[in-house]
């Protein structure tokens, strides 16, 4: 990759701190790239730096993520990352601007294009969809009881559990190589470096914070996320890797909920396709924008 990266900087939102990194050429314009969940926003270096001379590029890390600060509450929601999409576009004077985000990210895009359509150019979704019915079928449309067992014998558990401790970041590489099996060395090294600290006894733990992996028990039902679909108003492009863990927005009826989308599916990729097939990515992704 190219040695020149990014300036950090870092805005307000909800009185929290939270960091993003611009790539500079300010003149051209905005595109924000959104990371997934447990992720950060150098995850987006490889794209970020290919689109850097034509666009101003901004990466921001989500609250609970990189170097962004932990919700103080340990609560995330959609409804918060949102906000904080907002007051980061709305801060900086990036409207309109066109969106890539990948996993959660597209999902909190999605949301965000749909209630502020006239802010977004153009969208893309790099396996980043809301929820499949299946899943909200059995996780939301249950009683407000049942709900909030849950949710608060999650955090109970989840108060608990301390973020893994790795020795090395040798150790910590090799977490990442194993839950990513498509990433290069470069790629797997370079996102670990990235994705962790050094704690005060001189191990390393990953940066996100614990309670990012909990869903709010409260978030919107089948029927109202149809309703989002329908109004993004903008051009969306979807990519889907065919190894994915999560089902095409394809085969759970999703994508027919789009005004004007279309779909690429992408062989021997998985759910980060844009490391898995950066070449080919960038290709699709410029012919798009």
């Amino acid at each position: 990759m190219d040695s020149l990266g990014p300036a950090s900087h870092t805005y307000y939102s909800q009185r929290l701190r939270l960091h993003y990194v611009d790539w500079g050429n300010h003149g051209a314009p905005p595109l924000i790239l959104l990371h997934g969940g447990q992720d950060h926003c150098r995850n987006w270096d490889w794209v970020a730096r290919e689109l850097r001379h034509d666009w101003h590029v901004i990466a921001p890390d989500l609250r609970g993520h990189g170097d962004s600060a932990w919700s103080r509450d340990g609560y995330y929601s959609f409804d918060a990352y949102l906000c904080d999409l907002h007051q980061l576009i709305d801060q900086k004077n990036l409207a309109p601007a066109t969106v890539v985000a990948h996993s959660m990210g597209g999902n909190i895009a999605l949301r965000y294009t749909a209630v502020y359509p006239e802010n977004v150019r153009k969208l893309v979704l790099v396996e980043g969809m809301p929820m499949s019915p299946t899943f909200i079928r059995g996780h939301y449309n249950r009683s407000y009881k049942e709900k909030m067992l849950d949710w608060i014998q999650s955090r109970q558990s989840l108060s608990s559990r301390c973020p893994r401790r790795y020795e090395s970041i040798e150790e910590a590489l090799s977490r990442m190589q194993e839950k990513n099996r498509h990433l290069s060395d470069e790629q797997a090294r370079h996102l670990t470096i990235h994705g962790i600290s050094q704690n005060e006894d001189g191990t390393y733990s990953w940066k996100f914070d614990n309670y990012c992996r909990q869903m709010s028990p409260m978030d919107i039902g089948e029927e109202a996320l149809r309703e989002l679909i329908e109004e993004v108003e903008c051009p969306t492009l979807i990519f889907w890797g065919n190894e994915s863990e999560f089902e095409s927005p394809v085969k759970n009826g999703r994508f027919e909920h789009f005004k004007d989308a279309q779909i690429i599916h992408y062989d021997n990729a998985g759910h980060w396709l844009h490391h898995d097939q950066t070449e080919r990515f960038l290709e699709d992704l410029r012919a798009f924008i």
